[in-house]
């Protein structure tokens, strides 16, 4: 099994997963996992490559949408799959978005577009002074559809969300987000800067970790 350097040299064994369908056909997530996966040695491959369709996510928890995601890609396309479901909790709006945060203006009427979405979160909180959120990710990797023990772990990203956007880097709620202890909004942060601190990025360093436990 090869050997991956960590940041301070020490070495450690790389997953044994060498290639693993990504069960998402946004771009951003692809983008953001590749670089986040490719040090372990992964090919990732999004679903949309191999001709799978995105699943339904019909479930009230992020763990269950992930979970139903990552068993869906894996049995159409033979191979190990990676989920995640993630979104923007506000505490003053009781953690919603929550698991709706991509369709979060659509279930208001509106339109499925990120513009929509932060037009309605940041009309949710006006008057609002407690701006307090967190980004919540979860992972969900199986080794095949009906792999019995998945592999699954968590992140979560605080900050606080601005009534206007910065920054021009990232998708979803981004530009809204502001990180106090960066004083940057996640929109302004350079892709590699997102990619060490972010919520996907700690679920999977931490995933990362379970599968070297494995090997």
């Amino acid at each position: 099994m090869s050997e991956v350097r960590e940041g301070n040299g020490a070495a450690r064994s790389a997953s044994p997963l060498n290639k693993v369908v990504l069960a998402s056909n946004n771009a951003g997530k692809l983008r953001e996992f590749a670089a986040l996966v490719g040090a372990a040695g992964i090919e990732l491959i999004a679903q949309g490559d191999l001709g799978v369709p995105e699943a339904e996510e019909p479930h009230p928890t992020f763990v269950e949408n992930a979970l139903t995601k990552a068993r869906h890609a894996a049995k159409l396309t033979g191979l190990p799959a990676l989920a995640d479901d993630s979104g923007l909790c506000v505490r003053v709006l009781r953690g919603a978005p929550g698991v709706y945060s991509a369709r979060y203006a659509q279930l208001a009427g509106g339109e499925k577009s990120d513009a929509a979405n932060n037009a309605r979160l940041v009309s949710a909180l006006q008057g609002e002074s407690d701006r307090r959120a967190y980004y919540y990710c979860v992972l969900a990797l199986v080794r095949h559809a009906d792999d019995p023990e998945p592999l699954i772990a968590e992140g979560r990203w605080h900050g606080e969300i601005l009534d206007a956007p910065r920054g021009s880097h990232g998708f979803g709620y981004d530009p809204y987000f502001f990180l106090p202890s960066l004083n940057a909004s996640a929109a302004e942060l350079e892709p590699a800067v997102k990619n060490a601190s972010s919520h996907r990025a700690i679920a999977l360093r931490q995933l990362l970790a379970r599968l070297t436990e494995e090997a």
